[in-house]
């Protein structure tokens, strides 16, 4: 625990001695200074050595710094060791008036247990008392030696020195009151540091089991790289990357991106880009190499001031490497298995089409089961290029700059016999040309998805409209239903793969769940975003942004 601030110091080593070795301190300065006079006594003055009050005080004192080691002090209650100032009052008068007039001015050693017992912390009357009466008793024989020639000086030095031994003892009383004080202020603020150093503690200590405890690594850092915060599995994903340094996101550590194989350059390390002030989420890095190699998704935010100013960051690690690696092998499977049924279908639907070229020689009805099973395999193949899509890591679009008006035109050309079919109104409000930057077979694709959806989930009639506005940057184009609609929570998960909303399946609406996922990854390869509204019964909205300018050309 630490010690009080009075306490460090002289102070602490004064508090550490006996009580005996305590009192011999305190009169060690007196025994020092009449040792030095008793010393210098035969060479300075010998005549002394005939006085036998002079005599007596250097006994005195001699006895009295003996009983500081000799009596059991720390035994007694009551602090009777107070007695030995009290008795250098006799000493000191016997030294003085034996070696008066030679050596009057020994009285001024009065001063040592004047300082003694006002700083004692004895009764303040019983100490201004004393060191008012004792210098008094000192000076009296003096004066009374003089009495039938009695001068005024003589009244004036056996009164103003008590005086001024008085005045000494109530500066020294006002003194100690003072210091004590200061010292109980320091002691209940040197209580309150402690306090508050324990409750730091403690709350240090349940935020680290917090951290601990949680599933995730945590890292927090200031501007300059040094760590503030971090749990354990921050530290085991820095021991995976084989840090070699003590500042974080410095040095080298195998830190890979997404193809697992290249470093990352320093700056784009996770630390770093938080500590540069970027907010990221989902930023997927892989740590260590070799079989021991993890997956982990990373998210930052930066840590700010009251006045604005960046001074740090946290970064969140998360392992999801069963995850990714479980996507990778679901997208396999779907993969291998679109590729397999895709050989039959294509031999099916070939073989069907070479017999419905000579339907005038088949019955009418053998002709149409034929017709049915040609559109069955036509809408698995359709399905099976969905999943082929939705697989595919590698999406490819070739944006360039591209009139969305006559591809809206087009799509709606295609959809119009599906619209009849279903009794829906399909309306355009598109300004004409619309320049955008965009790949025009795959956003063809979106707005047939787009258009096509709105159609499927108006069941009994409606319209579909489709409009368009633009600025400088970007484009947006709108395709509004009035069909069934869906929940709040059905729109947030609507472009999640092979999601179908529950009143579409009550409606037995034919459907996969996979185009809207396609659709999303279309517009997000063009650097684009999309959005859905819509509401239970009141329709849907879908809105696709896109850039209305490419990149700036390189020279």
């Amino acid at each position: 625990m630490a010690e009080p601030l009075f306490h460090r110091g002289p102070g602490r080593i004064f508090r550490r001695l006996g009580t005996r070795a305590q009192v011999a301190l305190c009169q060690l300065p007196l025994t020092v200074i009449v040792a030095a006079i008793t010393a210098a006594t035969p060479f300075a003055w010998p005549s002394l050595l005939d006085s036998p009050l002079y005599v007596a005080g250097i006994v005195l004192h001699g006895i009295l710094f003996l009983g500081c080691f000799l009596v059991p002090w720390e035994r007694l209650a009551h602090r009777p060791y107070l007695l030995i100032p009290v008795l250098d009052f006799a000493a000191i008068g016997f030294l003085r008036n034996g070696a008066a007039p030679l050596l009057p001015g020994l009285a001024v050693l009065v001063i040592f247990p004047v300082i003694w017992l006002s700083a004692s912390g004895m009764l303040a009357r019983s100490s201004l008392v004393l060191s008012f009466v004792g210098p008094l008793l000192i000076m009296l024989p003096t004066a009374v030696a003089h009495f039938p020639a009695l001068k005024a000086s003589d009244i004036t030095s056996a009164v103003l020195f008590p005086v001024m031994m008085l005045a000494v003892s109530l500066a020294i009383r006002f003194a100690s009151v003072s210091l004590r004080q200061q010292q109980a202020e320091l002691a209940d603020k040197d209580r309150e540091l402690r306090d508050l150093l324990a409750a730091s503690r403690e709350r240090e200590k349940l935020l680290e089991t917090v951290l601990d405890a949680t599933d995730v690594g945590i890292a927090a850092v200031d501007r300059s790289g040094h760590f503030l915060v971090s749990n354990s599995r921050q530290r085991n994903f820095r021991r995976a990357t084989g840090a070699d340094d003590a500042l974080p996101g410095q040095g080298h550590q195998l830190i890979f991106g997404q193809d697992r194989r290249t470093l990352l350059p320093q700056d784009r390390r996770p630390i770093n880009r938080a500590r540069a002030g970027e907010s990221f989420a989902d930023y997927l890095v892989w740590a260590g190499e070799g079989p021991d190699q993890r997956a982990v998704s990373t998210a930052a935010r930066p840590l700010v001031s009251e006045d604005g100013r960046l001074t740090g960051a946290v970064v969140v690690y998360t392992d999801v490497t069963g995850w990714v690696e479980s996507l990778a092998a679901n997208q396999e499977l779907v993969s291998n298995v679109s590729h397999e049924f895709k050989n039959p279908l294509n031999s099916i639907l070939g073989n069907v089409d070479l017999v419905l070229d000579e339907a005038d020689g088949l019955p009418p009805r053998v002709a149409q089961r034929l017709a049915v099973v040609q559109r069955n395999a036509e809408r698995l193949l359709d399905l099976v290029a969905d999943l082929t899509a939705s697989a595919s890591t590698s999406l490819n679009v070739h944006p360039k700059r591209t009139d969305l008006a006559s591809l809206v035109e087009t799509s709606i050309s295609s959809a119009q016999a599906s619209a009849q079919r279903s009794h829906v109104e399909i309306a355009a409000d598109v300004p004409s040309p619309l320049w955008a930057y965009a790949d025009p077979l795959r956003i063809g694709q979106v707005l047939d998805n787009l258009v096509s959806n709105a159609i499927k989930y108006s069941p009994d009639g409606g319209q579909v409209s489709i409009s368009a506005t633009a600025d400088r940057q970007w484009v947006r184009l709108s395709v509004r239903d009035t069909g069934m609609g869906m929940t709040e929570e059905d729109a947030a998960r609507v472009f999640n793969r092979f999601f179908r909303t529950e009143s579409a399946q009550k409606a037995a609406i034919p459907g996969a769940g996979l185009g809207l996922s396609i659709t999303r990854m279309i517009v997000e390869r063009h650097g684009g975003s999309i959005q859905c509204e819509s509401g239970a019964g009141q329709g849907s909205t879908f809105t696709v942004i896109l850039p209305a300018e490419g990149p700036p050309p390189a020279f």
